[in-house]
């Protein structure tokens, strides 16, 4: 039985329960703010009353719904460009001055809302900067717990020091930030060794483990509203905004091998361009009922659960829920802008938690595909490779929490987080495809 949970004290004397702001810039994809979700559930699920506001720049926020004490700001909207440039995704202005209203939004927010805690996701200074003046007024006003936020990879090393240099984020880690959290585990990876940190932010540095998801209550098993009836491969390109060579190697997979089962469910993504969605459905009508595809769905937890395996690219979000529902998966990692996911997924195959394909050493091969998905049943799970503390990310991150914030050893010792009934909470309100 779990121990009552004691109220976690705040640092401002006017303010109790905590307030907790999490920025995430969003510029592509879904994996921010879906981080920044899990977290604030977790958060707000293990301390009563406390409150989460998530800024955003992802475009389609306002698609989800947000659990019991989250809510969020969603900032303008802006797009990276071919050149690794961005741009204003819709107001026609230049990115200097859209990333001057962000952070005029930013510093407002911060100022109405008082942060007692603020997890910045990934950026120390946040999109152009545009997170440095509310970091400034939180830092001078000494009453705000700052934490850096950083998934399990970043890139390469050898481009993750040119960047931080470029961006300064090491002066601002060192100047605003209490500690900084991976969401990850060192046997996996250690996405800070490309940087010479200096001792003292070396020392701010918590692991946590991997965040952990849980399907909607009383529906496990289940693709909620869409009936899959016989056994299925789950294929999901996260986001969708770069994955469609994930979906038309899948599919050629199908077209090369007329035997190939079990059959796919493809979740295209909200950022799958038109034009190829229409094209992979003029193909998967002619494969008649082997293969399915979905624009979207928000309970993607269900789908997981109720699938033998797995075919993705393995962005942060993906690899979680992988290792939630414990599912045989091949990843085939993009490799551009950033090595991140193929840094994750060799790592990960190394351990063997997964298997890869490499479009680039398999040459797309539709019949390499073929092979894998066909091996998929009876491939082992991650399980079959256990690491302790795998999946103990929101737990930590709560324990963090609590220590940052000063609560007494004593409540630390008699609290017991309900992650599972947060999680499931979570998978409740429902947020979709990921990056």
């Amino acid at each position: 039985m779990h121990q009552p949970q004691p109220p976690l004290r705040s640092i401002h004397p006017d303010r109790t329960p905590p307030r907790i702001l999490l920025y995430s810039h969003d510029t592509f994809g879904l994996g921010h703010l879906r981080r920044s979700r899990t977290i604030a559930q977790a958060l707000v699920s293990a301390f009563p009353d406390a409150s989460a506001l998530i800024l955003t720049g992802s475009p389609v926020a306002g698609r989800f719904d947000f659990p019991e004490r989250v809510d969020h700001v969603r900032l303008p909207g802006v797009v990276k460009t071919q050149d690794g440039g961005y741009t204003a995704r819709n107001l026609g202005l230049p990115i200097e001055e859209t990333t001057g209203i962000r952070a005029e939004i930013i510093r407002a927010t911060a100022r109405a809302f008082r942060p007692t805690l603020a997890i910045v996701d990934k950026e120390p200074t946040g999109l152009h900067g545009e997170f440095l003046p509310a970091l400034e007024e939180m830092r001078a006003a000494g009453d705000t717990r700052i934490v850096l936020g950083l998934r399990d990879v970043l890139d390469a090393p050898e481009a993750l020091q040119p960047e931080w240099e470029r961006k300064e984020a090491m002066a601002a880690v060192d100047r605003y930030y209490d500690q900084l959290w991976i969401y990850g585990l060192p046997q996996i990876y250690r996405p800070l060794d490309g940087l010479d940190l200096p001792p003292e932010i070396a020392g701010r540095v918590r692991y946590t483990g991997y965040l952990r998801r849980e399907p909607t209550e009383g529906t496990a098993g289940r693709a909620g509203d869409h009936s899959v009836g016989e056994p299925y491969v789950l294929v999901t390109p996260g986001g969708g905004g770069d994955g469609a060579a994930l979906v038309d190697w899948t599919i050629a997979a199908y077209e090369a091998d007329p035997g190939l089962g079990p059959r796919a469910l493809i979740v295209y993504g909200p950022f799958l361009e038109d034009s190829r969605r229409r094209e992979f459905a003029r193909r998967i009508r002619r494969l008649k009922g082997r293969v399915e595809a979905l624009d979207f769905h928000s309970r993607m937890e269900n789908l997981y659960a109720g699938a033998v395996g797995v075919v993705a690219m393995g962005g942060y979000n993906t690899f979680c829920e992988i290792l939630s529902f414990d599912k045989p998966s091949v990843l085939a990692p993009r490799t551009r802008p950033r090595l991140e996911q193929r840094i994750r997924a060799e790592a990960a195959e190394a351990l063997g938690l997964l298997r890869t394909l490499d479009s680039d050493r398999d040459g797309a091969d539709p019949l390499a595909m073929a092979a894998a998905i066909r091996a998929l049943p009876g491939q082992p799970p991650p399980t079959a490779s256990p690491l302790p503390g795998l999946l103990g990310g929101l737990d930590r991150i709560v324990a963090l929490t609590r220590e940052l914030l000063g609560a007494d050893a004593a409540d630390e010792a008699a609290c017991v987080t309900p992650i599972r009934r947060a999680a499931a909470s979570l998978s409740r309100a429902g947020l979709g495809s990921r990056a």
